[in-house]
């Protein structure tokens, strides 16, 4: 429209991930996983390109916002959030005009962004490493422990316990590259320390 800057396509991301992102705490999420994997790509100068790591982080959950995923609890059960992220975040960019050579690496970055995931691509190792730091940490904790209540796998605070003690015990081992493993043994140790603390103060009484 006359008169009217046009916005850039980053812009238009960050707009519409804060108008999407449902339950609202779901988006803080995003930008700490962009700058956490600017910190950590830090690692590997020119190397990383910043456009699909910026696309990819904030874009990479679409599909598990509520208006997103299936709202039925047996579909829900079965959701893959990925294939539907990555076809939205196609279609999304590409009408906010992101450069049309990067989008394939948009999507391979986001197809193997998580945990269980063999990444391949740069870009696609540093968000990984990033997410997995994301569920480290008193942040992995606050995300894990605000389910409790909302989510049916998690009706309890003793539902989320045996989860935090899974991510502190397995998941600082599966970073790859320096600054992510510094970084992942810090959030372990934090976390280990709030889990011992539950464990003192409420024992068996937790519920």
């Amino acid at each position: 429209m006359a008169g009217l800057e046009a916005i850039s396509w980053r812009e238009s991301v960050v707009n519409y991930i804060r108008s999407e992102a449902q339950p609202a705490d779901k988006f803080g999420h995003q930008p700490r996983l962009y700058a956490l994997s600017v910190r950590i790509a830090q690692d590997l100068p020119g190397k990383c390109d910043d456009d699909v790591l910026f696309a990819a982080a904030w874009m990479h959950d679409l599909g598990v916002f509520l208006g997103h995923r299936p709202a039925d609890p047996e579909k829900l059960a079965g959701w893959d959030h990925v294939p539907y992220t990555i076809g939205r975040t196609v279609e999304l960019l590409r009408g906010w005009e992101f450069p049309e050579e990067k989008l394939e690496r948009v999507a391979e970055t986001i197809r193997t962004h998580q945990a269980k995931d063999e990444a391949a691509i740069v870009e696609a190792i540093v968000l990984r490493d990033a997410d997995i730091l994301e569920q480290l940490g008193a942040i992995g904790a606050l995300r894990t422990v605000v389910k409790v209540g909302r989510d049916t796998r998690y009706q309890s605070y003793s539902a989320v316990v045996p989860v935090l003690r899974r991510a502190v015990d397995t998941l600082p081992s599966q970073v790859r590259l320096p600054t992510s493993r510094v970084l992942a043994e810090e959030r372990a140790e934090t976390l280990r320390n709030l889990l011992e603390a539950v464990e003192r103060e409420a024992g068996e009484l937790l519920f």
